[in-house]
């Protein structure tokens, strides 16, 4: 996989609707993004999920991830609709000088809108990574996870996810194995799409040499465990990573296999990591 593209300020790249067979590669900001996106196994209704990758100058960018509720009409149409009205309140807030935090909160709100004027009932998840030169900050609405992974396979970062499971892997209650099985896995308690939506906002890191930032629909986490995602990306090259992630991740939706996880879903993920000195674009 070669770098496809070098994003400039205004060469935004949106996924919306994909059936991409391999991961795509480019050269974003301070680093490199690798998105993959594509429908269920054997699906042939639309991908409900959506993606961003968003230039904010040399040093920084913006990283987006939705995924459309399935339960909920029109799924597709509210990641898709979020994803754009998000790209417009960043567009808006640094063509008019604001920070860059602020636009973003500020997508948030008209995503969340844009996707209430709709009047079907639909929602979607929102993540959000913000990065600027080796600082990243994570904001999310739903069970998008964000996790930022050490070379060595170390978690730096971990979301929480909004949901009933969510909460109760963060308290404790329950463990990675009962989490993937349980039967309320399918539930998300805050989304884009309701009058109380509400933002979490992580903490602003500073980014290793070698982390890898990764963002996902919910497709990649209920498939596969949490060291079986760190084995795919902590080492080699992102692009590998990343064929390496959509690969395990596709495998394990057609087929289970002892009591590993088996839930056949629309698939997304972003992984970014800094600029390596040395390494040729194209």
């Amino acid at each position: 996989m070669e770098v496809t593209e070098l994003l400039s300020q205004d060469s935004t790249r949106l996924f919306v609707d994909q059936d991409m067979v391999e991961g795509a590669l480019f050269r974003i900001g301070p680093g490199f993004a690798a998105v993959y996106s594509s429908r269920c196994p054997g699906k042939e209704t639309v991908n409900e999920d959506a993606a961003a990758l968003i230039p904010c100058g040399d040093k920084a960018c913006v990283l987006v991830v939705a995924d459309g509720v399935g339960g909920a009409r029109a799924g597709g149409e509210a990641s898709s609709r979020a994803v754009k009205a998000l790209r417009k309140a960043i567009d808006k807030g640094l063509f008019e000088g604001g920070a860059l935090r602020g636009a973003i909160l500020d997508g948030f709100e008209a995503a969340n809108r844009t996707v209430l004027d709709l009047g079907l009932g639909a929602a979607t998840t929102l993540t959000v990574v913000e990065i600027e030169g080796a600082r990243m900050r994570p904001y999310h609405v739903g069970d998008s996870p964000v996790l930022v992974l050490g070379q060595k396979g170390k978690i730096k970062l971990q979301s929480i996810s909004h949901s009933p499971v969510g909460y109760g892997l963060e308290g404790g209650f329950i463990d990675e194995k009962e989490a993937l099985h349980h039967d309320q896995r399918h539930l998300v308690s805050n989304v884009i799409g309701t009058e109380d939506m509400r933002i979490e906002v992580g903490p602003a890191r500073s980014l290793a040499a070698r982390d890898t930032v990764l963002m996902s629909s919910d497709g990649l986490v209920d498939n596969l465990r949490t060291q079986e995602i760190v084995d795919c990306v902590r080492k080699g090259p992102l692009e590998m990573a990343a064929n390496l992630l959509a690969g395990q991740a596709t495998a394990r939706m057609r087929g289970r296999e002892g009591d590993a996880p088996s839930k056949p879903d629309d698939l997304t993920f972003i992984l970014f990591r800094l600029h390596e000195r040395g390494r040729r674009v194209g």
